[in-house]
């Protein structure tokens, strides 16, 4: 379950678009996106845009499956941006998306790719959250600092530590190493968080299937790191810092972090 109210979720990805179009404000669209190989700030604009409203489809339509999103990363057409046409679109993405999740509310179904999430609260989060990191990618890009609330950061690692508990995640199979097993146990903790945040997760991989939670204890391998870094180092993203302090397995934590990011490349 998300920390953060449905409520919160619609105006976070509202916020978070607006926070992403002003730090290209400016720039050259044609800058590349380092932590998106391949795509220019244009482009990034494009797939969060058709993201919003591959989402906003499936929620306006109650759809029970599942609609494609070959348009999300179709955007080679979009080399050559203007902010005043593809910022204004975007925006109106973001606000269809919005409307949608409002007229929806959190207690309809509809179809999401994690079994047992049929619900649009569900997309509530996942927009909410691929909108600020592509927004951290969109700050990188443009020479920005990037910074997230506290509350947000925490959600969204709770949601990333969630997403590690579905088979594919952690299922082997051929080519797959196994991710399970004896003494396998990883801890992330945020360093200079408010007092009481509990930001911290530890995930246990020695039963059948992972098991995570917010408590402190032991690890094989443990990774610190002020908590927007930290949220950007399992997204697979350059932080600020070089990346968290790392001791014990970082092998381990290396193969948890690409098996939990099967998602990012469906």
């Amino acid at each position: 379950m998300t920390q953060l109210s449905f409520d919160r979720l619609r105006a976070e990805i509202l916020t978070q678009t607006e926070l992403l179009t002003t730090h290209v404000k400016g720039v050259d669209l044609s800058a590349p996106v380092p932590s998106c190989p391949g795509w220019n700030l244009g482009q990034l604009l494009r797939h969060l845009g058709w993201a919003h409203r591959w989402a906003e489809t499936i929620v306006r339509t109650r759809s029970s499956e599942a609609v494609s999103h070959a348009r999300l990363d179709d955007v080679a057409g979009y080399t050559d941006e203007d902010l005043t046409v593809v910022g204004p679109w975007l925006a109106e993405g973001a606000e269809l998306l919005v409307a949608a999740l409002r007229d929806a509310g959190p207690g309809s179904r509809v179809w999401t790719p994690v079994p047992g999430e049929a619900s649009p609260a569900f997309w509530a989060r996942r927009m909410t959250h691929e909108t600020a990191v592509h927004r951290a990618d969109a700050a990188r890009a443009a020479g920005v600092e990037f910074a997230v609330a506290e509350d947000v950061a925490a959600d969204a690692l709770d949601e990333w530590m969630s997403f590690g508990s579905v088979p594919e995640a952690f299922a082997p199979g051929p080519g797959v190493p196994a991710l399970l097993g004896p003494g396998r146990t990883l801890a992330f903790r945020a360093t200079g968080t408010a007092p009481g945040a509990r930001a911290h997760w530890r995930v246990d991989l020695t039963g059948n299937v992972p098991v995570w939670n917010r408590a402190l204890g032991e690890a094989a391998v443990v990774a610190s790191a002020p908590l927007a870094d930290l949220l950007l180092y399992v997204y697979g993203r350059p932080t600020a810092g070089g990346g968290p302090e790392v001791t014990g397995d970082a092998a381990l934590l290396e193969q948890w972090r690409e098996r939990t990011g099967f998602w990012l490349h469906e």
